[in-house]
């Protein structure tokens, strides 16, 4: 049941809380979508409340003023026919009535004076008695399903799960941050002359030295059949039974939600109508191999700090987040929950947010940037923030995590504190909300973080090498890159390695130049030889200036870090078999008609795509193009050729062995398409790209690529 507005209206026009049987069909006044049946319910127990007061208790009175009304009535009838003798008698009658009157009056002040001398005494509280406000607080803790917890936020001695409903539902309503920015700007300005730690100081703070492992952890141990220690004896509870959403179930909403649905994706980039409709604390299906669930680990594991950034996200996501990890974390092992607040300027996510989180008595913890730092830059805040925990986890703001996820995530760095992991990452629905296992990989769903040679996140198929090192193929394994949104680390080990680079900045692809610009440092420290390979997917990004690395190389050599090469034959691989070394290219940068104002652009367009011709806009991106020694005429690692219709040109995803079809005659202008024998030609009318047959008489046939030095 989905609550609407105010009160309900039946056929006949009555309001429902003014009608028999109102208080089952009340409705939440302001609810919004989601709310459902729990808001409806609180609703009803206020419109049951109502006529119970008018039943209880009348106001002072009330009940004898129509009473006596009703003696007036009776004595006005006798007296129409009683002539004086009754007149003069009712007066004698009403002296008697205005001195008793008075009396009763004069009783009436006193004995209200005493009864609130007596209410008074009762309210004050005894020593061995709590106070009103705490019985106040008492009441909404009976009201509210969440645990009263201790100081650390957790429920002394009680693991068992309470889920929240009704949940808050909020709109995504913005705030002023230049208020907001002056407001804290003479707190900072003491706190930065009183000596404080400068941020940027702390994060590049190195360590010469690695410290030694101390912590004794035994390895985990698979018994077929015996249900792991780490694993739940019960079934998952659902946060609504039978609510939408849960078990991972897709929310299909109907066309009658369509432009909400829209406006939600637009603002947040998610279905939030949809979201708002699902508990915080759903129950979800569990995707795991069977094996999994037979692994016991010794329970001396690490304790954690989660950490989660987020800038404007949508409320239920990220309090969904939020709960699952509450939910389905083992209790002694949660240290913290740290939220860093990216500079977000949405209302829900300022006042409202900390009146939520006291829920938890200090276990969640919310941190405000004063400016907008960027993913990678507020992570580094987040490890300052998070103080309590031996590991950091960082998860997305919207995701959820799974059964018995942590020991498994945890316990390898129990083991050797210089290991990192990453957890295996399923998908959500952004618009259902439903969850279906990760794609790709081997047979088992297993892959390793990998790239190509443009520093684009790839995923390739766990290799026989790593299987063959692994006795249970439920085992973690080794990979040479991670998508870097969700990973586990130990904390004084992340801080040893200075954190992120500070000149490391993402702007969440609102700026791709400061991407590329990250891109360029991490080859320049980092790749040796290799950068080349990078340079010649990525030209453009050559003459970018990156900023001093200068800290980042003696950080590499006073940790006797080993070259690139070493890291590519001995840990990545497998990765030039999927990706191979690419060709230096013979020509880059935008195609445009010569002496003409167009330009091929790809529109974005990807695996089978036809590109059209635009205005040329000389920032590269989908204009960006490079012919390389293999013939192939690319734009990242997708490249051109001739459609199924033999003429107009498509874009599609290519190898370093497919598509070799491209020549460039510099001094002619020519770009010769050679399976065909035909030349690229354009149409600036209809903005086409095609092949025709040559001819250099033709002005629309003639081409000239030139160098773009900027993103």
């Amino acid at each position: 049941m989905v609550a609407g507005p105010g009160g309900v209206e039946n056929s006949g026009g009555e309001r429902a809380a003014d009608r028999p049987g109102a208080a089952r069909r009340g409705s939440g006044g302001g609810s919004g979508p989601g709310e459902g049946g729990e808001s409806g319910g609180g609703a009803a127990r206020q419109a049951r409340g109502v006529p119970d007061r008018r039943r209880g208790g009348r106001p002072p009175g009330g009940g004898g003023g129509r009473r006596r009304r009703a003696r007036r009535g009776k004595e006005g009838g006798e007296s129409g026919g009683g002539g004086c003798a009754r007149l003069c008698a009712s007066r004698r009658r009403r002296k008697m009535r205005l001195k008793i009157g008075l009396l009763l009056r004069s009783l009436l002040v006193v004995g209200s004076f005493l009864v609130l001398v007596v209410l008074w005494s009762s309210l004050s509280p005894r020593p061995d008695e709590p106070s009103p406000l705490s019985r106040m607080r008492e009441d909404r803790a009976v009201n509210n399903p969440m645990p009263d917890r201790g100081g650390n936020g957790l429920a002394p001695g009680d693991d068992r799960f309470k889920p929240v409903v009704p949940w808050p539902h909020v709109e995504g309503v913005e705030v002023d941050l230049e208020s907001i920015r002056r407001k804290n700007k003479a707190n900072h300005e003491q706190e930065r002359h009183a000596g404080g730690d400068n941020q940027k100081d702390i994060m590049q703070r190195q360590y010469l030295t690695f410290k030694p492992q101390t912590f004794t952890y035994r390895d985990p141990v698979l018994r077929p059949g015996v249900l792991g220690n780490f694993e739940p004896k019960e079934p998952e509870p659902h946060g609504v039974v039978g609510g939408p959403g849960e078990k991972a179930k897709p929310l299909v909403l109907g066309p009658e939600f369509k432009h909400a649905v829209q406006a939600s994706i637009k603002e947040f980039g998610f279905n939030m109508v949809a979201s708002d409709m699902i508990s915080l604390d759903r129950s979800v299906s569990d995707l795991r191999q069977e094996e999994c669930k037979y692994w016991h680990y010794d329970e001396n594991l690490l304790t954690a700090s989660i950490v989660i950034v987020f800038h404007n996200e949508g409320w239920s996501t990220l309090m969904r987040t939020v709960h699952s990890v509450i939910k389905r974390t083992p209790r002694k092992y949660l240290a913290e929950i740290v939220l860093i607040d990216d500079f977000s300027s949405k209302e829900h996510l300022k006042e409202k947010l900390d009146d939520y989180i006291k829920l938890w008595n200090g276990l969640v913890k919310v941190f405000r940037n004063e400016r907008r730092e960027g993913l990678i830059q507020a992570r580094s805040i987040g490890a300052q923030k998070a103080k309590l925990g031996q590991v950091l986890i960082y998860l997305d703001a919207h995701c959820e995590v799974a059964v018995n996820w942590y020991a498994p995530l945890v316990a390898p760095i129990s083991k050797d504190r210089t290991t990192c992991t990453v957890p295996l990452i399923d998908y959500i629905d952004g618009n259902d909300y439903s969850i279906e296992p990760q794609q790709g990989g081997d047979e088992d769903g297993f892959a390793r973080g990998a790239w190509d040679w443009s520093l684009l996140w790839k995923r390739i198929p766990l290799s026989h090498k790593e299987k063959a090192k692994r006795k249970h193929k439920t085992e973690p394994y080794r990979s040479p890159a991670m998508a870097g949104g969700l990973f586990a680390i130990e904390r004084d080990f992340f801080f040893e390695l200075g954190l992120y680079d500070p000149g490391l900045q993402i702007w969440g692809g609102e700026n791709f130049e400061i991407s590329y610009k990250n891109y360029v440092r991490v080859v320049e420290v980092w790749w040796d030889e290799y950068k080349d390979y990078f340079y010649a997917s990525r030209p453009e990004s050559k003459a970018l200036p990156y900023g001093d690395i200068s800290e980042l190389k003696k950080f590499r050599e006073d940790h006797n870090c080993k070259s690139f090469k070493w890291f590519m034959e001995e840990i990545a691989y497998d990765i030039t078999s999927h990706y191979p070394l690419p060709p230096k290219n013979v020509e880059w940068g935008e195609i445009r008609g010569f002496e003409t104002v167009y330009c091929i652009d790809s529109m974005g367009k990807t695996n089978g795509g036809f590109v059209e011709l635009g205005p040329c806009h000389r920032m590269g991106g989908n204009q960006l193009f490079r012919i390389n020694e293999a013939n192939q005429l690319m734009q990242y690692d997708q490249c051109l050729t001739k459609g199924p219709d033999g003429s107009k040109i498509m874009i599609t995803h290519c190898n370093l062995n497919e598509l070799k079809e491209w020549q460039y005659f510099k001094n002619l202008h020519r770009l010769t398409h050679i399976p065909s024998r035909k030349c690229l030609d354009r149409s600036e009318v209809l903005h086409q790209v095609f092949i025709s047959d040559c001819d250099s008489s033709k002005m629309t046939q003639k081409w000239e690529i030139n160098n773009i030095h900027s993103v």
